[in-house]
């Protein structure tokens, strides 16, 4: 993977975006998109590009930029339903809208909970097209003792299903005795 696009929609979980783009390797080039809302909350980093989300012309809303994935973390519930319906009147869901129809890689957080029936079919029909629907879930069985533990484990599942290596977290092992 070599160009990752990672949207943050909502303004409740913005930090585990910025986070997920903090600790990608240096190899893979990031392109950030930050809804209205989440600019609210949003802290620039560096070697990131970043775009506003009205320029729905961006480089990253067309198939011939050759983006390899796409991430939206946090995923709002509106952002969700519009991806699922085809509307793509900003640059978040133009651009995921691409990434659907190139057949790339598209990861939603989905925040909110719990989650109504039409998010939970939304949902569905997305993961039917292919897209991962990955909320960040904890795992307990690695004993995490601090809320930087449980962030860096959810975004090391996120690492895995989009095939970055990292040690973000301690792997389950099977005692082999």
């Amino acid at each position: 993977m070599k160009k990752i696009v990672i949207a943050i929609s909502g303004s409740s979980g913005v930090n585990l975006g910025m986070k997920f783009a903090s600790h990608l390797p240096k190899h893979i080039k990031s392109y950030l998109v930050v809804s209205k809302n989440a600019k609210t909350v949003f802290k620039e980093e560096e070697d990131i590009i970043l775009y506003d989300d009205d320029d729905i012309g961006a480089a990253i809303a067309s198939g011939s930029f050759g983006c390899d994935a796409m991430v939206i973390i946090p995923t709002s519930m509106n952002t969700l339903a519009k991806i699922s319906c085809g509307i793509a009147d900003n640059l978040t869901t133009r651009a995921a809208s691409v990434i659907i129809k190139e057949k790339k890689t598209l990861l939603l957080a989905p925040r909110e909970m719990p989650y109504s029936s039409i998010a939970l079919e939304n949902m569905l029909k997305l993961s039917n097209l292919g897209v991962i629907i990955a909320p960040p879930v904890l795992g307990y069985y690695f004993n995490p003792k601090t809320l930087e533990e449980m962030e860096d484990f959810m975004i090391g599942k996120w690492f895995d299903l989009l095939n970055i290596k990292h040690n973000l977290y301690k792997k389950w092992k099977i005692d082999e005795q």
